[in-house]
């Protein structure tokens, strides 16, 4: 499918300018990398153009990014098939702020740059992203806490481990029955429900979960929820928790798990563009290394690749329940993946607070040894992730699946491996008290 950004045929002699300029502007930074360059902080200024502030910074401290060429993503068949079908009858409410009519697929296969309301179609392409459309469950779910540095030598502040990082998707399924929308939505009217749980690691903490429902309604804001097993104890999270990381690792942030994952409704967006940086889009490999020239802060040495990333900025809306930690975020999508790639969040200051980045694999399976979740076609899997705090140099670094995962099969994305009686707080209390997942797996 055509991704490419559509501009009218009343422009083509501003376009010609436009290209022009924007090809003019762009090429010195593009052609200071090439295929086989191996980027270290001793020559960083080559990509200094080519990464959001937050990226560069973690360069400048010692990650390291081998360049490789850059290679098509397609969406799995059943998603193109799925925007095909019923993308023509999806758009904006009148205050462009939430959805109407839509069913499965991509909402907006084409986005043009002038349109007023790019960036509204942009959130919620990738709230509907073609990464996992029914459901999906990570196995062996592992995050470190470090301190970023130079070579630092890697020192671990916290491990936390967990046993599942699973969701379930109400509407636009495109895989798994039923489809494209379950039942449920008609009586819940939840989007769909998401859980972290149980926690193995530290001991502490075992069997401690979380559940988030994300609904359609604007006014409806997430039901999050939590269980602690010592007190066998279901407690109802406040949502401003849900925008705020400062804990590290060891507290929940599902407002950025995978990125950015807000409810598009509290937020102002802002297109600010589209333009040519480096992104690890496809790393080649199922389990993401462990950075050993930057204390571990970071997933190095990893191919990264120049991709095509629309910008955009996410402002909290006054009087909604967005995040109370940030005056802005700069979310950067992959315009073939829908997937953030890179979100800076600048604090209430203005200052530059923390910065996220995805580090993605792109195959049949989740691992070369994966012998269960195998699919007809290539398909994104999200292997690693970082958000570092850049004023104090606090880095929760994500492994997805963990490096001593017992197993090769960890990811099962549109498989049904997951349903809806996983999302419930008794499944969750089971899960604690089972060990790994609801049933002792």
């Amino acid at each position: 499918m055509n991704r490419a950004i559509g501009w009218g045929a009343w422009c083509g002699g501003v376009l010609t300018a436009l290209m022009l300029v924007v090809g003019i502007t762009n090429a010195p930074a593009s052609a200071q990398v090439k295929p086989g360059d191996f980027i270290t902080p001793d020559n960083s200024y080559k990509v200094k153009d080519l990464l959001p502030p937050g990226a560069y910074m973690r360069v400048q401290h010692g990650m390291s990014i081998k360049v490789e060429p850059t290679e098509r993503i397609d969406w799995p068949q059943p998603y193109t098939e799925a925007t095909e079908k019923y993308s023509s009858q999806t758009r904006l409410t009148p205050d462009h702020r939430s959805l109407i009519g839509y069913v499965a697929g991509q909402p907006f296969p084409i986005i043009d740059a002038n349109d007023p309301v790019a960036a509204q179609k942009v959130i919620w392409n990738e709230v509907f992203r073609p990464i996992s459309t029914d459901d999906y469950d990570l196995r062996w779910f592992d995050c470190d806490s470090v301190y970023w540095g130079r070579n630092k030598p890697f020192f671990e502040i916290t491990d936390i481990e967990i046993g599942h990082y699973a969701g379930y998707n109400e509407v636009g399924r495109t895989e798994v029955e039923p489809l494209p929308i379950d039942p449920d939505f008609n009586i819940t009217g939840r989007l769909y429900e998401a859980l972290l749980y149980p926690v193995l690691a530290p001991a502490t903490g075992r069997g401690t979960g979380i559940l988030k429902f994300r609904y359609a309604d604007p006014r409806h804001d997430d039901d999050t929820w939590s269980w602690t097993p010592g007190s066998r104890r279901l407690r109802r999270l406040s949502y401003t928790l849900s925008d705020n990381p400062s804990g590290g690792a060891q507290s929940y942030d599902p407002n950025h798990y995978e990125g950015w994952s807000g409810k598009p409704e509290d937020y102002d967006f802002k297109f600010l563009g589209e333009k040519t940086m480096l992104a690890a889009i496809d790393v080649h490999h199922g389990v993401d290394v462990r950075c050993p020239t930057d204390g571990g802060a970071s997933h190095c040495p990893d191919p990264w690749q120049l991709r095509r990333l629309y910008m955009l900025e996410a402002k909290p809306r006054p009087g909604r329940y967005a995040s109370p930690l940030y005056n802005r975020e700069i979310i950067y999508i992959d315009s073939e993946a829908d997937f953030p790639m890179f979100v800076d969040m600048y604090d209430r200051g203005g200052e530059l607070l923390n910065s996220y980045v995805s580090w993605m694999n792109y195959a049949d399976r989740a691992r070369p040894d994966s012998r269960i979740a195998i699919y007809p076609f290539k398909r994104e899997f999200g292997v690693g992730s970082s958000t570092v705090n850049v004023q104090s140099g606090f880095s929760s670094v994500c492994y997805h699946p963990s490096l001593n995962a017992p197993s090769a099969e960890s990811w099962f994305i549109n498989m049904g491996a997951v349903d809806r009686e996983w999302f419930t707080p008794e499944a969750m209390a089971r899960a604690a008290e089972g060990g790994h997942g609801i049933s002792g797996d």
